[in-house]
């Protein structure tokens, strides 16, 4: 069987998932623009804070990641049952999660400044913590229904959700950003209730589509929601947890060149957030082909199909390459056209941070492709629920490799800001390197498949 099949059961499946990932991302990127307007200083607040709030999201979003492989299997072995336990206690786990780090986000000016971030700009990033916090629970509800829904096959309908969120989003922070229509001028708190309030809207319309939509319905998914299942509890956290700890370990490197590239000062992490962003939404391409691999691979894996699963995972990796090489181009020709949409042009501080960070994006085009392996590299080893060996894999490469080399690059050997960038290639590398030996070495490609465990 050739792969054609494969590629476009994967597109089919890829796109909208990388279409949702992209206009949810596309919700940080108007905050960014709006609030870059409205002034730098809220500007290097709202990057920081950002950051802050997306480690602790992500540690929660191993759940969702890891129901999709879940669901897959299960689909495919006809247990509807434990689809309906498995996304419940998904949901609950997210619920626990949100209450367990809401004191670090109500706390947070304190530990920033602790960091060694500013005072004043810790104290802008604690007023959108604040916010945000109460926000937590429908971000991360919305993925493991996301994955519900794209496991379904329905990712079309978790587009025009994720779509509708984006002019309302835009709206508000118009309004109370600014002060528009007779609204208290909030600027950074702004842009944290309207973040908030389209997140919950949101939910809302998963909740919907997951009671309503004719896949959906037989799963009976709200039925004795408030009930626990410790059992399917004990197992969407033993395959999420790592996953959670996973993305702690890659973001946390990121998150770590903040903290750093904020001790050079208000314009390096200013351009340091621009280019990173700019790199993030095309990461969302390699996310959403690596979520449907999850879901291909992992259907796959529940059929006891060791081809079909090696045919999905070249599929995968054929369309995320091509991708990055698109990306790679696009960075490396036009970087200062991309990173001066956002900025006001009449900010004194402006030509400053276009300038670094256009340089900064010629290293990012230079991490592209090994940043997509290592991407599909763990959505493949999901779809198998394997998680806790890449957990290891992934802390090594990001925190015993890829930050101390940062940090290295960046102030002993006094690279500055492109320093901690060739840091992260260097980690981003070795993770890609070895995530990938170990989906190709496993047993599973070359014999029938078994359940798997952990």
């Amino acid at each position: 069987m050739s792969l054609k099949p494969h590629l476009s059961a994967t597109l089919a499946l890829g796109l909208p998932l990388v279409a949702t990932h992209v206009a949810r991302m596309m919700i940080g990127v108007i905050d960014t623009v709006m609030v870059g307007r409205y002034g730098v200083d809220p500007l290097a607040a709202l990057v920081l804070a950002t950051s802050y709030f997306f480690i602790l999201m992500i540690l929660g979003s191993g759940y969702a990641l890891g129901l999709m492989g879940l669901i897959a299997t299960a689909r495919a072995r006809r247990d509807e049952v434990q689809v309906r336990r498995s996304t419940r206690m998904a949901m609950w786990l997210s619920v626990i999660h949100a209450a367990l780090v809401a004191p670090i986000l109500w706390w947070s000016g304190q530990i920033l400044i602790a960091l060694g971030q500013e005072p004043a700009i810790a104290a802008l990033a604690q007023e959108w913590l604040r916010v945000m916090l109460f926000a937590m629970p429908a971000v991360l509800c919305a993925m493991a229904l996301n994955s519900f829904l794209a496991a379904l096959g329905r990712p079309n309908a978790v587009l025009i959700v994720t779509l509708a969120g984006l002019p309302v989003n835009a709206a508000l922070n118009w309004v109370l950003i600014w002060g528009n229509l007779g609204a208290p001028e909030l600027g950074v708190t702004g842009a944290a209730l309207a973040s908030a309030t389209v997140n919950w809207l949101q939910l809302a319309g998963l909740l919907l589509l997951a009671v309503s939509l004719p896949e959906a319905r037989p799963y009976h998914l709200l039925q004795r929601l408030w009930r626990a299942d410790w059992p399917a509890a004990r197992q969407v956290f033993a395959l999420g947890l790592p996953i959670g700890l996973t993305l702690v370990a890659e973001s946390g490197m990121f998150t770590s060149t903040y903290m750093m590239m904020g001790w050079l000062g208000t314009v390096p992490l200013a351009a340091h957030g621009i280019a990173l962003q700019i790199a993030s939404l095309t990461f969302m391409v390699h996310l959403g082909i690596s979520n449907a691999a999850t879901i291909r691979v992992g259907t796959a894996h529940g059929n006891g199909d060791a081809a079909g699963l090696r045919r999905a995972a070249l599929a995968a990796i054929i369309l995320s390459v091509g991708f990055a090489l698109l990306a790679m181009t696009a960075f490396l020709a036009i970087p200062r056209a991309l990173t001066g949409l956002y900025l006001n042009a009449a900010d004194p501080q402006a030509p400053a941070i276009v300038a670094l960070a256009a340089v900064l994006m010629v290293y990012a085009g230079l991490f592209q492709l090994v940043d997509a392996m290592q991407a599909i590299a763990l959505g493949l080893l999901r779809g198998v629920h394997d998680t806790r060996v890449p957990m290891v894999l992934a802390v090594v490469s990001y925190w015993l490799i890829g930050l101390p080399a940062a940090w290295l690059l960046a102030f002993p050997l006094g690279f500055g800001p492109p320093g901690l960038w060739l840091g992260l290639l260097v980690g981003l590398s070795f993770a890609a390197a070895l995530l990938m030996a170990r989906f190709w070495g496993r047993s599973w490609q070359a014999a029938p498949l078994a359940p798997a465990a952990g």
